[in-house]
């Protein structure tokens, strides 16, 4: 995997060869956003198999849940490491009879499909969000949730990918994100990487870009969204969803449905991992707060739904009441969705 702590300077592919190192590499960010997160552990648990010839069936089972509650406390807000991991589970439970050998090759095709799966729900949520973009929009985003977060195309940066493909005119201003700055480092990049107009911006800035009239829509990734349609991502979130309703203008979340979580009835149920103090009063090494300062430092917030003028997934778009909205959507099933409104309220 891409070791994203070192983007944008060095880009470098680094090997994960134990659970441990995957538990470090989830824990540290060098693999970062909801979806990659959940690819990256199902991957994790296969590794915690290599020696599965020979074993007893009953000592496989045990590894596997070992594994899987080993990964799943490296980080605790994103769903779709839970996701995966109780997806791994399951398998290996279904595949109980099976030998030692041929569960962990059952468990790889399941860690494969997983990923190409997110590979097609990226390049739909491309499709979907790519309708509300028209030529000469230009689009807030928050964080990262591009290509690097998933496994290719990325979420809420797959709106903005779809629509250059389409040869729509775009330009994005990217919040750096504080205090990892992923804005900086990861969505900026990505986006010069494909070619599309993108500037910079710091996170206490977004006011005035949208007080100036130069942003025409919000789109942005989620960790985990509530029942209710809250929806958990990046700090910060929550505060550019207040900029853009003050200003009238629409705020998107773009999420797979593997982001839902739909025994979490509304936003204040949603976890929220706290940092460490370093990366506020150290960041990338150099000390920029007195020594002893006390910090706060949650990494999600979450933004309520009233905020969200729709939730664009690889089935469709969901909009208010999202209660509703969900549970046709995801919890049924149900393959219809609402078609993109151009003119959607804020």
């Amino acid at each position: 995997m891409i070791d994203q702590t070192l983007l944008p300077v060095q880009f470098e592919v680094i090997d994960i060869r134990t659970p441990e190192a995957m538990h470090e590499a989830i824990h540290s960010l060098r693999v970062r956003g909801a979806p990659a997160i959940g690819i990256a552990a199902a991957y994790g648990v296969l590794l915690g198999l290599q020696d599965a010839e020979g074993k007893a069936r009953s000592s496989i089972q045990e590894d596997v849940i070992r594994v899987a509650d080993y990964l799943a406390t490296s980080r605790p807000t994103a769903v779709n490491l839970f996701w995966a991991l109780d997806r791994m589970k399951s398998v290996a439970r279904k595949h109980a009879d099976r030998s030692p050998t041929e569960t962990a090759e059952i468990l790889l095709s399941e860690a494969h499909a997983i990923r190409e799966e997110d590979q097609e729900m990226c390049r739909a949520i491309g499709h979907f969000g790519g309708e509300f973009v028209s030529e000469g929009a230009s689009i807030l985003t928050h964080c990262n949730a591009g290509g690097l977060a998933t496994a290719d195309y990325g979420t809420a940066l797959a709106v903005m990918f779809h629509a250059h493909e389409k040869g729509k005119k775009i330009a994005v201003y990217a919040d750096e994100t504080r205090p990892l700055l992923q804005g900086a480092r990861l969505t900026s990049w990505e986006l010069m990487q494909r070619g599309i107009d993108v500037t910079l911006i710091c996170d206490n800035m977004a006011a005035q870009v949208m007080k100036e009239g130069k942003i025409d829509l919000v789109v942005v990734g989620s960790d985990r969204i509530a029942s209710n349609g809250d929806a958990a991502n990046k700090i910060g979130t929550y505060g550019v969803s207040i900029l853009a309703k003050a200003h009238g203008i629409p705020f998107y979340v773009a999420a797979p449905s593997s982001t839902f979580d739909l025994q979490c009835p509304h936003g204040d149920q949603i976890p929220i991992e706290e940092r460490a103090p370093e990366e506020i009063t150290e960041g990338f090494g150099k000390r920029t707060a007195p020594e002893g300062v006390a910090t706060y430092s949650p990494a999600f917030d979450v933004t309520p739904a009233e905020n969200i003028a729709a939730i664009i997934t690889e089935r469709g778009v969901l909009r208010a009441p999202y209660p509703d909205s969900i549970r046709q959507l995801i919890a049924e099933g149900n393959p219809t969705a609402a078609s993109p409104d151009p003119h959607p309220h804020a």
